[in-house]
C-alpha cells in the first residue's frame, strides 16, 4: 500500500489522494479501520509480520514519520505497543485523534492480559469510535461509515456464534498454553485455561517460570489433563519449544495463535479461524500448527 503524503502542520482532513490517513499499531487496528473507512481512507499498519516478534519492534525513521501524516492513529494500550505512545508523544499534533482499545474499553494500566483483540466486545468499541471520527471528519461520506459499521457489527456474528457453539459443544474442554495471548477467547468459549497463570505471565515478559509452575505444565502433558495445547507461533523459546515436544509426544493437539494477524486473514476470519482449529483439536484431535 502506497503510503500517503500529507504536509506535516496542514488541516486538512484528507491526504492527496483525497483520503484520510490513518495509522495502526498493529494491523488487526488497521484492518478494522479499512472495513469501517472504505475508499475513503488510507490505512497503514506498522506491525504486519505474524512472524516477527512483536515485543522487539522499534520504530524507524520512516515510521515516525507517518505519525505527522495520520489524522486518526489506532492502537492497542495496556503497554502492548508503548512504543507507538512514545513516538505520539515525541510527535504531538493537535489535528490528529488517537483511539486506544484500553481506554474505549475503560481499562486499567494494570490490566494482566494486554492481547485486547481476542476480547470478542474490543473491535465492535473500537470501530465505533472509528466510525464516529470519520464521520465528524468527512461529513459527506458520513452514510458510508455507518454503512460500514453496521457490516462490520454484523460480520462480527460469525465470531461470537462459533464462540457459543464451542462452548455448548464442548462444555468441559480444557487446554494448556505458553502465555495468555488468546486468554479472551478462550474464556469466551467457555474453555478451562489449565495452565498456571503465573506461567502464562512469565513467559508474556519474558522471565523464566518456576520449577513448580513448569512441571505442573508438564504433567498436563502426561497426564492428559488437556485437550489442546495453545501454542504462541510467533513469540517462541528453547522453552516454550518444549513444552511443544512434550504436547506432541502425548499426542496433545497443538493451536497456533499469533500477535499479529496472518496476511492472508481480515480480523474477524482470523477470528473465527482460531475457533474453528479449537474445535478441530478437541473433536478431532487435529492440530492446526500454522494458519
Amino acid at each position: 500500500m502506497a503510503l500517503a503524503t500529507v504536509g506535516c502542520g496542514t488541516s486538512s482532513a484528507t491526504d492527496g489522494n483525497g483520503k484520510i490517513d490513518i495509522l495502526a499499531a498493529e494491523n488487526e487496528y488497521g484492518d478494522v479501520a479499512k472495513s469501517i473507512g472504505g475508499s475513503h481512507v488510507s490505512v497503514t499498519s506498522i506491525i504486519s509480520n505474524p512472524n516477527a516478534d512483536p515485543h522487539d519492534f522499534e520504530a524507524s525513521p520512516s515510521e515516525v514519520k507517518l505519525i505527522s501524516e495520520a489524522k486518526i492513529v489506532v492502537q492497542n494500550g495496556v503497554g502492548y505497543d508503548d512504543w507507538m505512545t512514545k513516538m505520539l508523544k515525541a510527535h504531538s499534533s493537535s489535528d490528529r485523534t488517537v483511539i486506544n482499545a484500553q481506554e474505549v474499553l475503560g481499562l486499567a494500566d494494570d490490566t494482566k492480559n494486554p492481547h485486547l483483540w481476542y476480547e470478542p466486545k474490543t473491535m465492535p468499541a473500537v470501530a465505533a469510535k472509528i466510525a464516529a471520527k470519520l464521520e465528524s471528519l468527512d461529513p459527506s461520506h458520513a452514510g458510508d461509515y455507518k454503512k460500514n459499521l453496521a457490516s462490520f457489527n454484523a460480520s462480527m456474528k460469525s465470531y461470537t456464534d462459533a464462540l457459543a457453539t464451542f462452548q455448548d459443544k464442548h462444555p468441559k474442554a480444557a487446554v494448556a498454553a505458553t502465555e495468555p495471548v488468546a486468554n479472551y477467547l478462550l474464556d469466551a468459549a467457555g474453555i478451562d485455561i489449565k495452565t498456571p497463570w503465573t506461567l502464562q505471565a512469565a513467559i508474556m515478559n519474558d522471565q523464566d517460570p518456576s520449577a513448580q509452575d513448569s512441571a505442573t505444565q508438564m504433567a498436563l502433558f502426561s497426564n492428559k489433563s488437556v485437550q489442546a495445547f495453545v501454542y504462541n507461533q510467533q513469540v517462541t523459546s528453547d522453552l516454550t519449544a518444549k513444552y511443544k515436544a512434550a504436547a506432541k509426544k502425548y499426542d496433545i493437539p497443538i493451536v497456533a495463535v499469533y500477535e499479529t494477524m496472518p496476511a492472508k486473514y481480515h480480523y474477524v476470519q482470523w477470528m473465527t479461524a482460531e475457533v474453528t482449529a479449537l474445535d478441530k483439536a478437541v473433536s478431532q484431535n487435529t492440530s492446526t500448527e500454522s494458519l
